[in-house]
């Protein structure tokens, strides 16, 4: 009996192959295929046209590279059972299915619950569907599988994850900045002690690979008008949600006027099984289909600001290092003048906010390196490591975003 295979053509890395029949399962699960309706970056195609791929393109990239990483290792004698192998590649593969359409837009607004979270919830459910299937997977996910290098390879601060979203972004988005040797890493890996680490020849690849990252949120992730765009975002559907609780009747897709009429926790999902199942419909057409039709709702700040995303017409946005409170009060005075708004109109067209980005965080779990003489350091404790003196500072932003 053939064995059924899914070959993708990925304009990434070629031609990959799902020769797993669990792995197939999930992939055409109705959960899993809603990720192709929810774009990677967000709002970021207002400033990158190409940037339109999905979420579920890079779940598909992250899956194939666990692949390739423990093929590696496989090399070195570190070598999973058949079993973990399996569950590193379903974790990768569903580390993001959790994301709903705009995620982290949505996460401060509709629905109050961290995608990681949901992402759990998603996989307990497809795991009691699926008759256990996923078990091992939940545990490499949830960090509490035995091998704790498969949990590093799906969640650290060196896993396929960021390695496919870099890749896959600066692809789409044309920003070759964020371009990474992926396969050199990958070839560097090694285990000892059962946590993974990289071998010292390979620390420039990872300097590069955290280099990248550091170019990539403050050209692509943080772009001034990527932040202006989502921020706009966040507002529509906060003053939604406000419209909402005063009983003003929206148009909405049948999965967003759930959660736009509702104020729900982390425990009302365990509690109610039918909230995540309203949440595994939601995707990127709901929230664009209903900004559509509220262009010409009688609310006026709801109407302006849908108008202004639709037809980008996006706020203005000032991001320093210094202080803009000078700045934003004259923002304010000219907002106040020229539209006419009062203070609580006001707040959804002149604010102020502060962006910050951690490219390697060293209170977070450190890469670790394999030295020569066998000894293990962190990536901060190799000499002349562009880590250590500049990789590891926090960069922290003022913003204000106005209309003029």
């Amino acid at each position: 009996m053939s064995i059924k295979v899914k070959i993708v053509n990925d304009p990434v890395y070629g031609f990959i192959r799902f020769a797993e029949p669990e792995l197939i399962k999930i992939i055409d699960h109705p959960w899993f295929q809603r990720l192709r309706n929810i774009k990677q970056m967000g709002l970021a195609h207002l400033v990158y046209p190409g940037a339109v791929h999905t979420r579920l393109a890079h779940s598909l990239g992250a899956c194939h590279l666990m692949g390739k990483a423990l093929d590696e290792l496989k090399t070195k004698d570190i070598t999973p059972d058949k079993d973990e192998y399996l569950a590193a590649r379903v974790a990768a593969l569903m580390h993001d299915i959790g994301h709903g359409p705009f995620s982290h837009s949505l996460e401060n607004t509709l629905v109050g619950v961290h995608h990681e979270s949901l992402s759990r919830m998603i996989m307990h459910r497809m795991n009691d569907q699926f008759g256990g299937l996923l078990s091992k997977a939940i545990q490499v996910f949830d960090h509490s599988y035995k091998s704790k290098y498969l949990h590093q390879l799906v969640s650290s601060q060196l896993d396929v994850d960021r390695m496919d979203y870099l890749n896959r972004d600066s692809f789409y988005t044309g920003v070759s900045e964020g371009v990474i040797g992926y396969d050199r890493i990958l070839q560097m890996l090694t285990v000892r002690d059962n946590e993974l680490m990289v071998e010292e020849k390979g620390v420039h690849s990872v300097e590069k690979f955290i280099i990248a990252r550091r170019l990539m949120y403050w050209q692509v992730y943080l772009h001034k008008t990527v932040l202006g765009a989502e921020m706009l975002l966040i507002n529509i559907l906060t003053r939604a949600k406000e419209l909402a609780r005063y009983g003003e009747e929206l148009f909405a897709t049948p999965a967003l006027k759930y959660f736009l009429y509702k104020d729900l926790t982390a425990e009302d999902f365990q509690e109610n099984p039918e909230h995540l199942e309203y949440f595994c419909q939601l995707d990127d057409n709901d929230v664009m289909a209903s900004i559509k039709v509220w262009q010409s709702h009688s609310d006026k700040i709801l109407s302006m600001m849908c108008k202004m995303l639709i037809l980008r017409k996006l706020y203005k946005v000032a991001l320093s290092s210094e202080s803009l409170a000078s700045i934003l009060e004259e923002k304010q005075a000219k907002a106040r003048e020229l539209w006419k708004l009062n203070d609580n109109e006001l707040k959804y067209f002149v604010f102020a906010g502060v962006t910050s980005n951690s490219t390697y965080n060293i209170n977070d779990e450190l890469i670790k390196i394999e030295t020569k003489n066998g000894t293990i350091k962190n990536i901060t404790e190799i000499d002349d490591s562009l880590v250590n003196q500049t990789l590891a500072r926090a960069v922290r932003k003022n913003y204000i975003c106005y209309i003029q």
